[in-house]
């Protein structure tokens, strides 16, 4: 999995008015968990707009003061009103300790369904996988090329050697639903192969 690294200083003071003084600057104050002790830090706001603001998943590298920190986004905290950020916790990593992360799914392959007609329903955008952060993935691959209407692909069917995903067995990922188009051209195709059983 691809990292972004931030930049931040340690926090001398974690009370409120040193908070609030921060944030004035366009600080965020942050923590980071998981190791012998809480790591609090800051760094500025536009430093997490590429970790943040995208549909895609990093691990982080916590710069702080010289030291580099291997971590996850576990938590952010957004203003009601502005959407600034407020708080961000994350999580340390550790090379022999798994660690859990929501995983795009990405989409791959032309379903016949879709092409009868049929309404494909992504229902699970995003899996919950667990796994070393050396074997996290940028993605999770599901082929849609076999899916007729009607037809559901689980989270089984996705299985990996490299990491276990943290949903039920009869989780649907993706699936194609019946629409009226296609049912008027699933009754024209049976209707088509009756037709030439006949002439036969």
């Amino acid at each position: 999995m691809k990292s972004i690294t931030i930049k931040g200083s340690k926090r001398e003071s974690v009370g409120k008015s040193a908070t609030k003084a921060l944030r004035n600057a366009g600080m965020v104050p942050c923590v980071i968990y998981g190791g012998k002790a809480p790591i609090h830090f800051s760094a500025e706001e536009k430093a997490f707009k590429n970790l943040v603001f995208t549909p895609n998943v990093y691990t982080a590298s916590i710069d702080v003061d010289g030291q580099k920190i291997p971590a996850i986004l576990q938590d952010i905290q957004f203003h009601p009103v502005t959407d600034r950020i407020l708080h961000v916790d994350f999580y340390q990593l550790f090379d022999d300790k798994e660690v859990t992360m929501n995983i795009p799914v990405k989409l791959t392959g032309t379903s016949p369904g879709v092409l009868n007609g049929g309404s494909l329903r992504f229902t699970n955008r995003k899996l919950k996988v667990k796994a070393l952060p050396a074997n996290l993935p940028d993605f999770v691959t599901a082929d849609i090329s076999k899916l007729k209407i009607g037809n559901k692909l689980f989270v089984t069917s996705l299985f990996n050697d490299d990491y276990t995903f943290m949903h039920p067995d009869n989780t649907v990922v993706v699936q194609v639903r019946t629409s009226r188009n296609a049912v008027a051209e699933v009754e024209e195709e049976e209707e088509e192969a009756t037709t030439e059983a006949a002439a036969e």
